[in-house]
C-alpha cells in the first residue's frame, strides 16, 4: 500500500471528491502558457482606447463584425479541441487495452502452464513460465518509454555497469548489473555490435531501474535499427505460447486465444505509436494562431466606442478564455509526457506490475517442481486424482474435507 500511495495511484485518486481534485490541480492549468498573449493584447487594447480617446476622433468599427468572427474562431477552437481530446482518450483506452492483454495473457498462463500427464513442472520449465511473466510485465514499461522516445532499456541511468544504482537506492553488485542489463549498440557505431560486457565498439551497456530486472539476461536491442523495443519482447511471448502448445499445456483453442490476446497488445501499441507519430497538422496549428490573434485585435475596435477603457479587462477576459481553450488542446494533444494533464502512466503501469507481481508471486507458493530424481520438490504435493496431476489453486489457504472424503475448498 505505501507502494500504491507513493505513486499516486489512479484508483485512490477517482474516489477523491471532485471539488477537492480541482482544488488541488492548480499544478496542471495553463494560466503561465497564455499569460503573454494576455497580456500583450491587454496592452494593445489599451492603446486603442488610449489613440480613440486622445489623438483621433473615432477608432470604433461596427460590432457587428464580431459575431461573424466568432463563429469562424469557434469552430477551429471546437475542433482543435475535439481532436486533441480523442488522441488523450484514445491514448488512455489503449494503455488499458495493453494492461487488459496483459493481465488476460498472466492468468491463462498461470492456470494452463502444466501437462496432467506429464506431472509437475521442471525446474526449467518454471523459469521459463516466470521469464514470460516478467517479459509481460516489462512490455508496458518498454511502450511508455518509447512513446517518451526514451531508447533502450535503460533511459533513465546511464550509469557505468559498476556504478549502477538499484531501484532502493543501493549499489547492486557488479555480476548483478551484467546478468540484468541489456545490451545496446551504440546509434552512432554504424551498426557495430557491442561487445558481450556492451561497452566495447562503440557499445554502450545503460540500465533503467524501473524494469531491467525484468527483461531477459542478455537481450540485444535494435532501436537504432527501427525495432521498438515492445514489439522485440513480444517475439519471447510468441516463443513462449509455441513451447507451451508443445509441453501439452495449451490446446491448440487455448493457444490460438493466447495468440488472440497478444495480437490485441500489439494493436493498441500500434495505435498508440499512430497517436504519437501523427501529430496535428503544422498548416492547422499556424492558421489557429494566426485567427486567434486577428481576433483579439479585432475585438478592442468593436468595443471601443461602448465600452471606453472597460475594454481593456474584457477583451483581456475574452482572450484569457481563447488562448485557455487553445492552450489545452495544445496539452492533451501529446498525452503520453509527462505534464500534469498527461495520461499518468508511471503510476498507471507500476500498478500492474504491482498487480502482476502479486499474482506470480501467488503462483510460485502453490507451484510444484518435479526434481531430477523423478520425486516432487519445492512447493510440496500439488491435488492429486486418478486423472492425473492437478496443480494446487491459487489464493486459497484452507481446506476442508466433506464426509465423502472429497476435497472441498474452504474459506
Amino acid at each position: 500500500m505505501e507502494l500504491l500511495a507513493a505513486y499516486g495511484i489512479i484508483y485512490g485518486e477517482e474516489r477523491i471528491p471532485f471539488e477537492s481534485r480541482v482544488g488541488q490541480s492548480h499544478g496542471g492549468a495553463i494560466h503561465g502558457a497564455i499569460l503573454l498573449p494576455v497580456i500583450l493584447h491587454a496592452l494593445f487594447t489599451a492603446l486603442v482606447v488610449y489613440l480613440d480617446k486622445f489623438v483621433y476622433d473615432s477608432l470604433g468599427l461596427p460590432p457587428t463584425i464580431i459575431p461573424s468572427l466568432s463563429i469562424v474562431v469557434g469552430l477551429i477552437l471546437v475542433f482543435r479541441n475535439q481532436t486533441s481530446y480523442n488522441r488523450f482518450w484514445d491514448g488512455r483506452n489503449n494503455l488499458s487495452a495493453i494492461n487488459t492483454s496483459v493481465r488476460n495473457l498472466t492468468r491463462s498462463i498461470l492456470t494452463h502452464a502444466y501437462n496432467r500427464d506429464a506431472g509437475p513442472l521442471t525446474l526449467a520449465e518454471k523459469h521459463d513460465v516466470e521469464r514470460t511473466i516478467r517479459v509481460l510485465m516489462a512490455i508496458p514499461y518498454a511502450v511508455k518509454n518509447y512513446l517518451r522516445a526514451e531508447w533502450g532499456a535503460a533511459w533513465a541511468l546511464n550509469y557505468n555497469t559498476g556504478d549502477r544504482v538499484n531501484g532502493a537506492g543501493g549499489s547492486a553488485s557488479l555480476s548483478h548489473a551484467v546478468e540484468s542489463s541489456m545490451i545496446l549498440r551504440h546509434p552512432e557505431s554504424n551498426g557495430a555490435d557491442a561487445g558481450a560486457n556492451g561497452d566495447d565498439e562503440g557499445g554502450e551497456r545503460v540500465f533503467n531501474p524501473e524494469y531491467d530486472g525484468l527483461l531477459p539476461m542478455g537481450l540485444q536491442a535494435y532501436e537504432d535499427e527501427g525495432l521498438g523495443l515492445p514489439l522485440q519482447l513480444t517475439f519471447f511471448i510468441d516463443g513462449f505460447i509455441n513451447r507451451g502448445e508443445k509441453r501439452g499445456w495449451f490446446t491448440a483453442p487455448g493457444a490460438s486465444n493466447l495468440q488472440a490476446q497478444l495480437n490485441a497488445l500489439t494493436d493498441a501499441y500500434g495505435r498508440m505509436e499512430t497517436i504519437k507519430l501523427t501529430p496535428i497538422p503544422i498548416a492547422h496549428l499556424i492558421h489557429q494562431k494566426q485567427v486567434l490573434a486577428l481576433f483579439g485585435a479585432v475585438l478592442p475596435f468593436a468595443m471601443v466606442d461602448e465600452m471606453g477603457w472597460w475594454a481593456i479587462p474584457i477583451v483581456s477576459l475574452v482572450i484569457f478564455t481563447l488562448y485557455g481553450i487553445e492552450g489545452i488542446g495544445s496539452q492533451l494533444e501529446d498525452p503520453f509526457g509527462y505534464d500534469r494533464n498527461d495520461i499518468k502512466m508511471d503510476a498507471i503501469v507500476e500498478d500492474e506490475r504491482v498487480e502482476i507481481e502479486a499474482i506470480l508471486n501467488e503462483w510460485k507458493k502453490v507451484t510444484v517442481v518435479r526434481g531430477e530424481d523423478g520425486l516432487v520438490g519445492v512447493g510440496g504435493d500439488g491435488v492429486g486424482g486418478g486423472d492425473g496431476y492437478e496443480p494446487k489453486e491459487m489464493f486459497i489457504r484452507m481446506r476442508a474435507s466433506t464426509r465423502g472424503g472429497n476435497v472441498r475448498n474452504g474459506v
